[in-house]
């Protein structure tokens, strides 16, 4: 029997025990928070994470993306008290009702914090306000594919989970004719030709699956793999081929350019097509090879006006190298440290130049490219030994030189070219063997030894410069001072600095010496750097789906968007870093069933996943500006299909030319050079072709790692009206004569018409056939 106080003694600790058992139950129900995955996101889209509460806490550097800095007592407050919300100034500003003291304020222009939100923040500061590092500074985690079957491609084991927890169900693959046109438009740029189809088609009955892996592998070996995939580098590497500013002058770097489709034909390793690019001239015993595939930092604008402070403008190309360099192969706009540091990211701007100081010690020559068939060595040593022959041969013959001088009539000096006269008016000794030469011919008949030597040494000297040129960078054998510019301004300079990387990465190892840009290309390219192959795959990945797996794919930084799929992503990334293999990782990717789906959107993708997020289809896709052009040329049978070599000149609108400062001439091409690929037209960047700017072709000022599709009037009327696209409908009007429309339409979209189309061809003119098929929707698009 209990007595009272036995009784309210058990009492109170079945309540305890409730209220313990309530919590625990609670907080099973309730996970807990994750900063990267719920706090990080509500700070960055508010402006918390770069802002302070007032100027001076801005100025002094507050940060709250950072333990560090979110708890440090600031003039007697915290902005976060771990386990104390209601001491948390952060938590204060939030639930504040005034409107002088809530965060974010009115002025930001933000929409307040959800009740969610609030609830998040609250929960995360009272569990003791645990930071973890931004997602993409931690290297990937090596992941098991969610596998279902045996045998299923790990790709769509990965997106298969994804849409099943979402309920849905992945798309049934696409036809066999839309599958080779997508295939050959994605890996080469071109359409397949009908011979092709038909003998997919044909390969087909015993397999699609068997027949489309023996498509992948003739597209991948075929060469124009690297035009198309060149120009998705060339982009990246903002290529042009005039310098920029109002002059805009004309330059000589195609080389560069075919280097990179050489490059990627031959499947260079992405780590050493990375190192030469940015270090090519550092590589013990360099090839001329590797000089010019420094080009990549040489694609930077050069400004020729009259009057400039030549250092703004270099310093201006080494500002521009760093950006690229950041977004390019680390995801980073490390750019915006320049003047201050990162407000989002944590790079600070001392260590902006330490960066800077990798790519401010270089010189800027320009080589000249021999013809390959040319052995330069032997050329250059055989000059040598003829210019020795040639002095000893004059200084033999001196006597007879200076008694014929002598003995020539006033007359007949008269008579001679205005050079030779200024030779003559020198003394011997002040005479160039080039003037001893000329003035030798004047008297020596053609078999004359002497005049046989000359000709002979004119000859090779003319070998050896007939070459090209291109832009190149080689480092100075003493380094330039690198200092930090007070506000990015190249006339306030301050601390001295030495070459360094960013330490919010991986750990970059000192040489002995001086780090260069060799250096720096093996930090990149270090398989503990968390970033470069997460990158990269991701722009691949971007290319075949329409959107990367992380969507803002130049940042990865705290303000870019949050992976899709980031167990695929660092999959994807640990895979290619096996070998660096560009053409291994679309093999992957193209034999996956995700990408052979079918595009049609059903009413359940319109219903639960509108825009595609989860990929339960593939996407219809526009061709790229260059592309749009190839598949004309490919269908009309006009395309040339040589490889490299100088830009050529398409037709193009008159008065393009004279839109800039300075009115250039634009000679179209003639013969075959009329129909080469996109890739190879000039462009100039202050007046590019418009039919190339019209499809969003990037302008080449800056690095474009993502080409922006737009839908305007303009280009269908350039398809219709550009002479260049006039000339193109006119061969394709005789194929429509000759083949039918049937044939000419399958030229044009791997497909046979239906009767609603046949019969609306019909009645046209093969001229308006042609001028349709070229302008229709499906012709200018990857399905």
């Amino acid at each position: 029997m209990f007595t009272g106080v036995n009784r309210s003694a058990c009492l109170a600790q079945g309540l305890m025990a409730l209220t313990m058992l309530a919590a625990c139950c609670a907080e099973a129900a309730a996970p807990r928070v994750e900063f990267n995955r719920d706090i990080r996101p509500i700070l960055s889209e508010n402006c918390f994470a770069c802002h302070g509460f007032d100027p001076k806490h801005r100025e002094a550097g507050l940060r709250l993306d950072t333990f560090e800095g979110a708890t440090e007592m600031r003039d007697g407050v915290r902005a976060i008290k771990p386990g104390e919300p209601e001491s948390s100034e952060l938590w204060l500003r939030m639930i504040s009702k005034d409107r002088d003291e809530v965060m974010p304020p009115p002025k930001a222009h933000k929409p307040a914090l959800s009740a969610a939100q609030l609830a998040l923040v609250e929960q995360w500061i009272r569990e003791g306000a645990t930071y973890q590092r931004h997602w993409a500074f931690e290297p990937p985690l090596a992941r098991q594919a969610p596998l279902q079957r045996a045998g299923q491609h790990a790709v769509d084991a990965f997106i298969g989970a994804r849409l099943k927890s979402a309920g849905l169900e992945p798309s049934p693959q696409a036809k066999p004719e839309v599958l080779l046109r997508r295939l050959s438009l994605d890996l080469t740029g071109l359409p397949p030709t009908l011979a092709e189809l038909d003998a997919f088609l044909a390969d087909c009955r015993a397999g699609v699956d068997a027949a489309y892996l023996r498509a992948v592998e003739r597209l991948l070996a075929s060469p124009h793999y690297g035009e198309r995939w060149g120009r998705w580098w060339l982009d990246q590497a903002r290529y042009a081929d005039s310098n920029g500013y109002s002059i805009d002058a004309p330059r000589e770097i195609w080389k560069y350019r075919d280097w990179v489709v050489e490059a990627l034909n031959a499947d260079m390793p992405f780590d050493r097509f990375t190192t030469e690019q940015l270090a090519g001239d550092l590589l013990p015993g360099a090839q001329e090879s590797q000089r010019i595939a420094t080009g990549f930092h040489r694609n930077t604008q050069i400004n020729q006006e009259g009057g400039i402070d030549k250092e703004q403008f270099r310093i201006d190309s080494v500002f521009d190298r760093v950006a690229t360099t950041g977004s390019v192969w680390l995801g980073l706009s490390v750019g915006c440290a320049q003047c201050h540091d990162h407000k989002f990211d944590p790079i600070t701007q001392r260590e902006y130049y330490q960066f800077f100081a990798f790519l401010n010690s270089q010189d800027e020559p320009t080589l000249r490219v021999n013809d390959p068939l040319l052995d330069a060595p032997a050329l250059e040593k055989q000059l040598k030994q003829l210019n020795a022959q040639l002095k000893a041969e004059i200084e033999r013959r001196r006597p007879e030189s200076e008694r014929w001088q002598k003995q020539m009539a006033a007359g007949f000096r008269d008579k001679l070219a205005k050079p030779l006269k200024q030779a003559l008016a020198l003394p011997w000794a002040k005479r160039s063997p080039a003037q001893q030469v000329s003035l030798y011919t004047v008297f020596l008949n053609p078999n004359d030894p002497l005049r046989i030597l000359a000709d002979r040494q004119r000859e090779v000297e003319t070998k050896l410069k007939s070459g090209t040129t291109t832009l190149v960078l080689a480092e100075q054998k003493v380094p330039r001072q690198t200092t930090v510019f007070i506000k990015g301004d190249f006339t306030r300079p301050d601390e001295v600095v030495q070459p360094g990387t960013l330490k919010t990465l991986h750990r970059f190892v000192p040489p002995q010496g001086r780090p260069n840009r060799l250096h720096l290309a093996q930090w990149i390219m270090a398989r503990d750097n968390p970033l470069t192959a997460r990158v990269l795959v991701n722009r691949l990945w971007q290319v075949y789906f329409g959107r990367g797996l992380v969507e803002t794919d130049n940042d990865f930084g705290s303000q870019g968007t949050l992976p899709s799929h980031p167990e695929l992503l660092d999959w994807l990334a640990l895979e290619f870093q096996k070998n660096w293999s560009l053409k291994d990782m679309h093999r992957l990717l193209v034999t996956s069933q995700t990408y052979r789906q079918d595009s049609r959107q059903s009413a359940t993708h319109r219903q639960l996943d509108p825009n595609n997020l989860l990929l339960a289809r593939q996407q219809r896709l526009r061709l790229e500006a260059e592309l749009v052009r190839d598949v004309a040329l490919r269908v009309s049978d006009q395309l040339a299909p040589k490889l490299g070599g100088p830009p050529v000149f398409p037709p193009i609108p008159e008065g393009v030319m004279g839109q800039g400062q300075v009115k250039r001439v634009w000679t179209a091409s003639k013969g075959a050079d009329r129909f080469r690929r996109g890739m190879y037209t000039f462009v100039y960047r202050a007046s590019p072709p418009p039919a190339l700017n019209v499809f969003d072709a990037p302008d080449g000022f800056s690095a474009c790692t993502r080409r922006l599709r737009s839908n305007t009037p303009l280009q269908a009327l350039t398809l219709l009206n550009d002479q260049a696209f006039v000339e193109l409908a006119q061969a394709l009007a005789g194929i429509v004569e000759r083949e039918g429309v049937e044939q000419a339409f399958r030229r044009c979209t791997a497909r046979r018409p239906d009767a609603r189309e046949r019969a609306l061809l019909a009645d046209l003119k093969p001229l308006e056939v042609a001028r349709v098929l070229l302008n229709m929707d499906e012709t200018v698009t990857r399905e």
